[in-house]
């Protein structure tokens, strides 16, 4: 039932909105009429709404009664005041913008001391925003004198500090590269913000705004450093590598900007940013999706779980970035109270809600279930962009600052929960920050000897980064390699991890040379409840649960005590800090092999129970130079090889190999057939993948053939279809004649049949 109380109070006091002219008098900066006017419709008709502004009324009403002086206070107050027209909430706004302006500045005591002096700062930030908006909003309630006051005081105490230290010519000494990545955002768009509210009162305020508004370019087009070890604020896709946390601040603080602008001084031009939609799509496949609770994300670097894009979403749909997707993310995620977040239940995020449309049917978006992060190397990967579903994010990037010491490190969501986790943080001040969180034990991570990167990387940068590469997004394959070589170059020669995900189980695969014999651990850390049972490791919380299951160079012992098997695997309980819980400790494990080894390969396989299925079944095996693992689900049995005549250790020979009659130079190698098939013929085949292969045989036949190798999902049935990652152009052969429609990478593509082989014969775009 729709509330009667706000209707009550707007009926009392309808009479005093007729002696306010607002949008008449005043270019608001959030609190336009049209947002005032939506919002009013909006309780009127949404129960969530009309709960969510009877909230906030009641925590403006309980500032009045207060003698408190917070300028954050001013954003509940201007909601209130607008919406309402009661001079109360604009006096307590007065009486907030009078004594925060009589201060000698809004900065931390902290940066102040710095040389040179930093005055522009994070404190600095806030404090002029939530000015500015009262400032905003109570104008009309201001007085002249106030308002020459008040505006004078916004410019000494937060627009000139911030102009000192990041722009002037004569006076800044900040850039991008320094702690220009969200600080810059932070920083000068809300002097730029604050400009805006002061542009009747203060001559100079146009000119600023220019100013300020003419660095959005290089801001987001900030290219990186050699000598400093960085790298650029944004992925060529969207993506921000110093974690969603930052992603979400950094990017809203522009916005806010670009909004206030747009709406306070239309006629201002404002430069396109198309980047600005793909940040979108990073929030959406970087979120995990829970149903009946709040959503999760990728926490890699200095974040939360539970953080999330809602408040740039919602900035860029009333910018005009509208689509299905982003209507279907913000329902997802506009949920909880966040003082940055814009959600529905804060006084900024309730007057900017939009109007969504209704989405038809069971919408999801219109995205592949993958996606890889070129430049800033991370991934996430999906089985179903449905609530509760099974997704895996790997980071090998850079470290740096908010960006941990993580190479190679991956988490894991299934059925609603975050299973295998990332440590988190704390906060910046605790000693363990720097210690423990930022650290390579801290993540699931491979460790030599007790050591992983450089302990300096996350203040000195990492010089030689981790990357990933090869993403396939297959039918019925998915795959992933993450390099960590580079971040691990002190240690060891080679540091590859593999992810070979077939149905209900990922394989890890790591491949690993140190430069002289020692102790190779494998690190998990997990949310829940974990116990070792038989050869399986369970991770379990709630109903959700996977099992780990290590099969090279060895298996946990199936029965007795570990002193009896000393040649199999080594399982040790160490203990950790809880994310954001520095002071509570918790367990983590790590698996390792009795034997010190310069050369070892790790195969872990990562088996996602799901309700009321069978559990795969899930075997190793091996021959000469080659390692192989058989999984049995759902009516299919997969066999997987791993080459070892392929892992570097051959020089201008290429890795010819035969592995059980599969000729071939590949990498990884895996074949699906149907249970009880003779798996010894190349008739039987329904899918393969190549992993880093130039072709693939059976007595005779060819299955797969290319002239430069590639990584590659390839079906056999009556609608043909690959999934390549390749060098562009190169030709690709493969067995399938009878095809009746054929596509590669989701594009239909030219091609010719030999009738004597029988190949299906095409190239590899160049796009």
């Amino acid at each position: 039932m729709i509330k009667v109380f706000y209707s009550l109070v707007i009926g009392v006091l309808m009479l005093g909105w007729s002696q306010h002219g607002y949008a008449q008098k005043r270019q608001y900066l959030l609190h336009t009429a049209d947002n005032i006017e939506r919002l009013k419709t909006q309780v009127e008709n949404d129960d969530k709404i009309a709960d969510a502004w009877e909230d906030q009324l009641r925590k403006a009403e309980q500032v009045v009664k207060s003698d408190r002086q917070s300028a954050s206070d001013c954003q509940v107050l201007a909601l209130a005041y607008r919406m309402t027209g009661r001079e109360a909430f604009a006096e307590k706004i007065r009486e907030i913008l009078l004594a925060n302006i009589d201060k000698d500045t809004w900065e931390s005591q902290g940066l102040l001391n710095r040389t040179p002096s930093w005055k522009g700062g994070l404190r600095t930030s806030h404090t002029s925003f939530f000015l500015s908006l009262g400032f905003d909003a109570a104008y009309e309630h201001l007085s002249e004198d106030d308002k020459q006051k008040i505006a004078k005081g916004i410019v000494r105490l937060g627009i000139k500090p911030q102009m000192e230290n990041w722009l002037d010519p004569e006076t800044s000494f900040h850039t991008f590269d320094t702690m220009g990545h969200n600080w810059w955002s932070a920083c000068v768009y809300m002097a730029g913000l604050s400009a805006i509210a002061v542009r009747n009162e203060i001559p100079e305020a146009e000119r600023w705004i220019e100013e300020i508004a003419g660095t959005a370019g290089e801001w987001i087009g900030y290219s990186g450093s050699v000598l400093q070890n960085k790298i650029p604020t944004f992925d060529q896709d969207g993506g921000f590598y110093e974690s969603i946390n930052y992603a979400a601040y950094g990017v809203s603080q522009y916005l806010l900007f670009r909004y206030a602008l747009e709406q306070a001084m239309p006629s201002m031009e404002q430069e396109d940013f198309p980047i600005l939609e793909k940040v979108v799509d990073f929030f959406i496949h970087t979120t995990y999706y829970v149903e009946g609770d709040l959503p999760l994300s990728v926490n890699f670097g200095d974040t939360n779980v539970h953080r999330n894009g809602n408040s740039c979403v919602v900035l860029l749909y009333n910018l005009g970035y509208r689509d299905d997707r982003y209507t279907w993310y913000l329902n997802q995620v506009n949920k909880g109270s966040d003082k940055e977040g814009l959600e529905v239940n804060s006084p900024n995020g309730l007057i900017l809600y939009p109007d969504l449309p209704t989405l038809e049917g069971d919408y999801t978006p219109d995205l592949a279930h993958s996606h890889l992060y070129k430049e800033m190397d991370w991934a996430t990967m999906r089985n179903s962009w449905e609530n509760d579903a099974t997704m895996l994010a790997v980071k090998s990037g850079f470290s740096w600052n908010h960006a941990h010491a993580d190479a190679g490190s991956f988490i894991l969501f299934h059925q609603g929960k975050n299973l295998i986790i990332d440590s988190g943080n704390s906060s910046y001040g605790n000693p363990l920050y720097t210690t423990y969180y930022c650290q390579s034990e801290a993540h699931n991570v491979i460790l030599w000897d007790g050591k992983g990167q450089d302990r300096k990387d996350p203040y000195f940068g990492t010089v030689n980064h981790g990357d990933l590469h090869h993403l396939i997004d297959g039918d019925h394959y998915k795959y992933l390699l993450a390099d960590a070589s580079g971040p691990y170059a002190h240690l060891l020669r080679r540091n590859y991890r593999s992810f070979l995900w077939v149905g209900d189980v990922i394989l890890v695969i790591d491949d690993l040379l140190a430069h002289q014999p020692g102790k190779f651990e494998w690190l998990l850390h997990y949310n829940g409840v974990s116990k070792r049972s038989g050869k399986d490791l369970s991770i379990k919380e709630g109903d959700a649960e996977v099992l780990v299951r290590p099969l090279f160079p060895e298996t946990f012992p199936d029965a007795g005590l570990p002193h009896d098997f000393p040649e199999q695997m080594r399982l040790e309980e160490k203990m950790g800090y809880k994310d954001h819980e520095p002071e509570n400790k918790v367990p983590y494990w790590s698996i390792s092999h009795f034997e010190e080894s310069a050369r070892t390969k790790f195969v872990n396989a990562i088996v996602l129970k799901e309700d009321g299925q069978p559990v795969p079944e899930v075997e190793p095996f091996e021959g000469k130079d080659f390692l192989g693992v058989r999984i049995t689900q759902g009516g299919e049995v997969t066999e997987v090889y791993f080459n070892l005549l392929a892992d570097g250790r051959l020089k201008h020979r290429n890795s010819v190999i035969n592995m059980n009659g599969w000729e071939t130079d590949a990498y990884l190698t895996a074949l699906t057939f149907d249970v009880g098939s003779d798996r010894t013929t190349s008739e039987n085949v329904k899918k393969l993948f190549v992993g880093h292969g130039s072709y693939l045989r059976r007595d005779g036949q060819v299955m797969v053939h290319s002239l430069s190798k590639l990584y590659g999902e390839f079906g056999f049935d009556d609608d043909g279809k690959a999934y390549i990652d390749g060098q562009a152009g190169a030709k690709v052969s493969m067995n399938g004649s009878s095809f009746e429609r054929f596509q590669v990478n989701g594009q239909s593509v030219n091609h010719s049949v030999d009738e004597e082989s029988g190949l299906f014969t095409f190239r590899l775009s160049d796009k």
